[in-house]
């Protein structure tokens, strides 16, 4: 399965036009896109724990997760993603993105360490 991860940080003056635009684009991606198995949104919460200070701000998270490298890739060269990829840099004030090929563990946990 593929993760594909993505952290980021609205610009501060962000219309809310643009901010609806943007939702609309993840709302069109949801339901356009067949290779998508999973879509997640979510806001970030503090807890007062050490590693918080280890980390840059980013206020939001999706993660999107795929069954195959082969969804994963339809879902990058669709036309659809195309145009959420644009909004998130247009709204974007920073942002990061991330893929993983995960697992459950405990099955998963060999993949962690590098094959010799």
């Amino acid at each position: 399965m593929i993760a594909h991860v993505i952290l980021f940080r609205p610009k501060h003056d962000l219309a809310e036009a643009d901010r609806e635009r943007l939702f609309d684009a993840m709302r069109d991606a949801h339901r356009s896109i067949s290779a998508i198995g999973r879509f997640v949104v979510g806001r970030r919460i503090r807890n007062g724990r050490p590693y918080e200070a280890l980390t840059r701000d980013f206020p939001f998270f999706a993660l999107l997760e795929f069954a195959t490298a082969g969804d994963f890739n339809s879902y990058l060269s669709h036309p659809v993603h195309e145009e959420l990829g644009a909004r998130f840099y247009m709204t974007s004030e920073t942002a990061e993105a991330y893929d993983y090929e995960i697992g459950d563990v405990p099955a998963a946990i060999a993949s962690l360490v590098p094959a010799v």
